[in-house]
């Protein structure tokens, strides 16, 4: 670790109703083994913009000369857009700061880790229209069977129970209980409910 450089620990969900857990043990069990000075960054937002709260601080200690590395649970954590993450990945090698990814099991500290970042950027990125895809069709599909959805009932009710079919086809078709909720005008308990009893 180079004198007056810390280690930075980024971790991002994509809403407020997400919570950090799935990604701690992995990177806690990183930082006591490194030793090295880890300063923390979490963002509740989506991956698709680099303009992040906690992500625009990490970058301002970059670009302070601050950092050795950045390390995240995996790379989709960082960011979901290949453009973004490739300008990141530059930048980062300019300025020999490395970054790790724990689940991915790449660096930025040779070629071969540099080619494996810019394929999973550009996976993370088709992950995210894939799932774009997925709510339009879901929509779609919705409007054409004559849905029209409404307010945002808290419980079961006999709207919910009409929605039953269409909430269950989404979910088996890889649909995200926010994405669901979203799609439906329900909110996510009642999403929970549904998928849960079906």
């Amino acid at each position: 670790m180079k004198s007056g450089k810390h280690t930075a620990i980024y971790i991002r969900v994509s809403t407020t109703g997400q919570d950090h857990a799935s990604q701690l043990p992995d990177l806690e069990r990183w930082a006591e083994a490194s030793g090295d000075e880890a300063r923390w960054y979490r963002d509740k937002f989506t991956g698709r913009t680099m303009d992040r709260p906690q992500m625009t601080k990490m970058l301002d200690d970059l670009n302070a000369g601050k950092l050795a590395r950045i390390v995240v649970w995996r790379l989709d954590r960082l960011g979901r857009t290949a453009r973004g993450l490739c300008q990141l990945f530059d930048d980062l090698h300019a300025r020999k700061v490395d970054l790790v990814s724990l689940k991915d099991g790449f660096s930025l500290e040779s070629p071969a880790g540099r080619l494996h970042a810019r394929i999973l950027a550009s996976v993370a990125e088709y992950e995210t229209e894939v799932r774009a895809e997925r709510v339009r069709a879901g929509q779609a599909a919705a409007k054409a069977k004559g849905k029209r959805w409404g307010g945002r009932p808290k419980g079961p009710n006999k709207k919910t129970k009409d929605k039953r079919t269409a909430i269950l086809k989404l979910h088996h078709g890889g649909m995200s209980i926010v994405q669901i909720a979203k799609t439906t005008g329900l909110s996510r308990p009642t999403i929970y409910r549904v998928v849960g009893s079906g």
